[in-house]
């Protein structure tokens, strides 16, 4: 099984396991952490390596929240025209 497969699958399992609400909540407290991380990295006491682990927290809860909504499609086209937009605006920053 590919890497991305794997990880379709364990986050399936996880939302199956834990159920829906718990889920939700740990997307909250995961979330939360990757907050608290960058807002240490701001007052210069931060740790990037706490950071990177953080981020792969959310990541996943993310792909969870994903199989929750039945949402992936979706979220991928919003992404791809938030994308467009914010290269519209940079370009449009530089002249």
């Amino acid at each position: 099984m590919k890497g991305s497969q794997r990880q379709a699958e364990v986050t399936r399992r996880a939302v199956k396991h834990y159920g829906k609400v718990n889920q939700l909540h740990v997307a909250i407290e995961e979330l939360s952490e990757l907050q608290k991380a960058l807002c240490k990295d701001l007052r210069g006491i931060g740790d990037r390596n706490a950071i990177a682990e953080e981020i792969a927290d959310v990541e996943i809860m993310l792909d969870q929240l994903k199989q929750i909504y039945h949402n992936y499609t979706k979220v991928e086209t919003w992404k791809a025209g938030k994308i467009n937009r914010l290269e519209y605006r940079m370009n449009r920053d530089k002249g």
